[in-house]
């Protein structure tokens, strides 16, 4: 995960999501929403298109391209609509996310990369296992590691194997690095912080 910069809401949104979500709402009052019924009032889904061209199709937790048009990408509520249902449909709110993560995010509290500070997670090569960055302080380090274990970003292999994919890409000349970096931020930025540029394909064991 790496910081993601809010982009400002589509100039359409107002009429399609929020306008429509508040009249639910309205009319609702304080009655229980169940799943169903806001499945059928799930106006957010016709800003996902948005969602990507603003978040360059990068999901915003596991910091990997989602392709657009392949039925993977979701609207993430960050704060839950059982924890306040007036963010339901609010810009603010919706987090570009992979299916897979926000099923597993669900309901629960993990770090918000909209908030989220530069360098909390690193990445170890050549493991690709993602860590807490040791300056952090204990409570710090506690947020990092509860976001891991309930995205499971390191015990989930195929996430592991995706970090190795764009990486064994760009090791071997298959994609330059421009390419790597826009599908790739976050194993791309750790190369770069890490100053480890020039010496990836040895610490791989390529050279």
């Amino acid at each position: 995960m790496i910081p993601i910069k809010p982009q400002p809401e589509p100039i359409h949104f107002n009429k399609k999501v929020r306008l429509k979500g508040q009249k639910y709402l309205s009319k609702m009052g304080n009655s229980t929403i169940d799943a169903a019924a806001w499945k059928s009032h799930s106006y957010w889904r016709d800003i996902l298109p948005d969602l990507h061209e603003a978040y360059s199709s990068i999901c915003a937790y596991c910091a990997h391209w989602i392709s657009p048009g392949t039925g993977d990408s979701t609207v993430e509520h960050f704060i839950p609509k059982s924890t306040n249902r007036n963010l339901a449909y609010e810009w603010s709110n919706y987090r570009l996310v992979c299916g897979t993560l926000n099923g597993r995010k669900s309901d629960r509290s993990i770090l918000d990369p909209f908030t989220l500070q530069e360098g909390w997670f690193i990445l170890d090569f050549p493991s690709l296992m993602i860590k807490p960055n040791p300056t952090l302080t204990l409570q710090e380090k506690a947020l990092v590691r509860n976001t891991l274990d309930i995205l499971q970003l390191n015990e989930d292999e195929s996430f592991v194997k995706l970090r190795y994919k764009w990486l064994m890409d760009y090791c071997v000349g298959s994609t330059t690095y421009e390419y790597f970096k826009k599908h790739a931020p976050f194993t791309a930025y750790e190369l770069e912080r890490q100053g480890k540029l020039q010496n990836i394909k040895k610490i791989m064991s390529l050279d």
